[in-house]
Order: structure tokens, then sequence, then C-alpha cells
């Protein structure tokens, strides 16, 4: 790996939503030296982790038709059968939910699950629950999308979590997206949910890391055998 390779994998670049936080508390941190020498350090590091929670690093997405990427880095949380929420224009069917949970130490860009036009797009204020409980997803602050790939209907939801208090998207209903490409954020710790099809199959396992933008976590048109998972 060459130098400037070594250099770009520590220092990513910083999402723009970024910059007021790390400026408050970088003058928080300069403002608690002249109280206490002490304070500036523990401010100094709470400013570091700052830049690092706001990293927007480069990302290589999969192109094929039918496959669904991760819309948010961490953990497969759930997978399982749902009816999607009431504030979206889909059937009150069952669909296949593929449930994201991000906490703190996550990078919190999210990108788009699989490329298509935006068809809906819903904000529903609501509670911080934990975002790994199972109502989070009816009860939580939430910012929806239904995204009509080719036909075919996908929903990703942003869902607000215990310390969240922000969700923030790049995008508007109407508008054509590509596969990984970034369309909002969430500011500290949440979870993704994405429904598919119950034909879309499953490609990923619980407890399974997933990388926004790059891991493959569903298959629209897939026609293998349904895959096995152990932990080791």
């Amino acid at each position: 790996m060459s130098l400037v390779e070594s250099v770009r994998k520590v220092f990513v670049p910083i999402h723009r939503e970024g910059w007021p936080f790390i400026a408050i508390a970088a003058g928080a941190s300069i403002a608690l030296a002249f109280l206490w020498e002490p304070l500036f350090w523990i401010g100094l590091v709470i400013t570091v982790w700052v830049c690092y929670f706001f990293r927007d690093p480069p990302r290589t997405t999969p192109v094929r038709e039918g496959l669904v990427v991760s819309p948010a880095d961490g953990r497969v949380s759930l997978i399982t059968t749902a009816i999607p929420p009431d504030d979206l224009d889909l059937p009150r069917e069952p669909m296949t939910r593929i449930s994201v949970f991000m906490n703190v130490f996550n990078c919190h860009v999210n990108r788009a699950p699989v490329s298509g036009r935006i068809v809906e797009q819903v904000y529903s204020k609501g509670l911080f629950l934990n975002a790994e409980l199972d109502k989070a997803s009816e009860d939580n602050e939430r910012n929806s999308l239904v995204i009509d790939a080719d036909g075919t209907k996908i929903a990703v939801v942003q869902i607000a979590g215990l310390v969240a208090r922000r969700i923030v998207s790049f995008v508007r209903e109407g508008e054509e997206i590509e596969a990984g490409t970034r369309f909002g954020l969430i500011r500290f710790g949440s979870r993704l949910d994405v429904y598919l099809p119950l034909s879309a199959r499953p490609l990923v396992g619980f407890g399974q890391n997933a990388i926004a933008g790059e891991t493959v976590l569903a298959d629209l048109r897939a026609d293998e055998p349904p895959r096995r998972f152990r932990s080791s």
C-alpha cells in the first residue's frame, strides 16, 4: 500500500453536515482550556470523535440489476417479514424487512439500496426509543423513501434512536437515484429498515456487519437456494 493510500484510509473526507458540530466541539475545547487544562484534552478527544463520526469515505458499489445494497454501515439486527409503515403508499401486505443498526462509531452517511425513481418521501414525527427494538419501526421519528426500481417498489426507512435527534435528507420525491448514492444522514446512532418483496432473496445473516453502498443485502432476481450462516 502506498503512502497516499495509507493517508487516505486514515484521513477520510468529512461530510459537510459535520463541520458545524466540529467547530462547536473545537471551540468548547479551547474555552475549557482557560478553565482547567485537563478539560482541554477531554474536549480534544471529543472533537476527534465528532470528526470520526461525520466521516464520509468513498465506496465501491456493485452494479447489477436486482442487487439491493446496504443503506448503512452497521450490524444486521433483524431479518423478518413485516407490514410496511402505515404512512407509506405500499400494499398492506407482509414484506421482507432487513434492519441495519448503526452504533455511534459507525459511519452515518446513508446510501440508496437500489437505483430508481423516488416515488414517495414521508417524514414522520415520533419517539426516540432504542432503535434496536422492533416497535421503533412504527413509533420512532423516521424518514421514509419508496424507490421504484424498474417496477419493483423498495422502501428504505431512516429511524432515529435513543441519541439521534436529527434525520437529514439530501433527496426529494420525484428524483432519480443510483444505488450507492448518498441520500441522507442520521446524527448519533440509529437504524435503517429496507422493505423488499417476499420474492427477494436475503444474502446476509443476522449479526453480520454491513457496509453502506457495498454489502449486498439481497437479490431481487436470485433463483439460488437461501444461504445459511454460522458464527465462528
